[in-house]
């Protein structure tokens, strides 16, 4: 899935600058466009500080909604894994196109706690339900199922955390091969509309446990589709800037504590998007697809995570030199 860039020349030529000024330890700050100037005035509280996003080398996308809100509006909508980063953001972006009520199931409490807390102080009461659940319970998905009856799934739930599965294949095979089964199957026999698997570009050519069972659950979601009326589809995406996990959080606190930050290798790269983009492209997908399809997202140039951390480093306005550490997972 591509989206248009006709400013990617100016976006990236921005992150070079960025990036140059850092490496001089100059501090960097954003303004926006002048058409965007109050009464054509810059206004102190409109410049921002620089974020890592920005250090990307592309735009932000932004995909057209229309698509979505015609799918979505006055239907009742379940997002599995609901409490985590990427399925927190779904239930918030999809809240926004006035679904019939959105289903929030976790197994998470705490998240789940704190998600419920944000949506009623954002006036959201009435338009979402929680459900306590584990994926793997089939009895307890089908109750749950029964009671709901949605129309459109998005599928989040799962374990990612690649050195923790693999040292856990079983609960890796639980949750992501059973569980996602569970809800496919389901989700055929309660003649659910769409079913969206969220998934990631480590299922290609896996080498790991995490990947290897994330592939296994897109075969199944496949083959699930050339059989039943329900449209089964995929999404893949890499690395999510700030979501649970990711490289961002962990340097972070790492930085905080005063170092090292852990890189595994000063040569390894990585492709990177906000999680926004991340929903936006699930919805999108989503929306656009007739069954059978697995949908991979145009990330632009990898990142050096060397280099990511360094910026972390200067952007955290921190006195900490950059201590960077090489380890192995294994």
């Amino acid at each position: 899935m591509k989206s248009s860039l006709p400013s990617l020349h100016w976006i990236k030529k921005k992150a070079d600058f960025i990036s140059k000024a850092l490496s001089y330890n100059v501090r960097v700050s954003n303004i926006p466009p002048v058409k965007q100037w109050i009464k054509g005035e810059l206004s102190y509280r409109q410049i921002r500080d620089i974020r890592i996003e920005d250090l990307l080398g592309r735009d932000t996308i932004k995909l057209d909604s229309a698509a979505v809100s015609s799918q979505v509006k006055g239907k009742t909508v379940l997002v599995t894994g609901a409490a985590g980063s990427i399925g927190s953001e779904l239930v918030r972006q999809l809240l926004a196109y006035q679904p019939k009520l959105v289903v929030v199931l976790d197994q998470a409490e705490t998240p789940v706690f704190q998600l419920e807390n944000e949506l009623n102080t954002a006036g959201y009461q009435g338009k979402f339900e929680v459900v306590m659940g584990d994926v793997r319970q089939a009895d307890r998905m089908r109750r749950m199922m029964t009671h709901f009856r949605p129309q459109i799934i998005y599928h989040a739930a799962a374990y990612k955390h690649v050195p923790l599965m693999e040292n856990n294949p079983s609960e890796a095979v639980l949750s992501n091969v059973l569980g996602t089964r569970i809800m496919a199957d389901l989700a055929e026999e309660f003649s659910v509309e769409k079913f969206v698997f969220i998934s990631t570009d480590k299922a290609v050519n896996p080498t790991s446990v995490m990947g290897a069972t994330k592939r296994a659950a897109e075969i199944y979601i496949q083959s699930k589709d050339r059989h039943s009326k329900a449209a089964f589809v995929t999404t893949r995406f890499g690395n999510v800037l700030g979501s649970n996990g990711s490289v961002i959080p962990i340097f972070k606190k790492q930085i905080e504590e005063g170092g090292p930050i852990t890189v595994t290798h000063p040569d390894v790269t990585r492709f990177f998007m906000t999680i926004p983009e991340a929903v936006q492209l699930v919805l999108e997908a989503g929306a656009m697809s007739e069954g059978g399809e697995i949908y991979a997202f145009d990330m632009g140039e990898s990142v050096k995570v060397i280099d990511l951390a360094n910026n972390m480093i200067k952007l955290s306005d921190s006195n900490l030199v950059a201590i960077l550490k090489w380890y192995s997972p294994d």
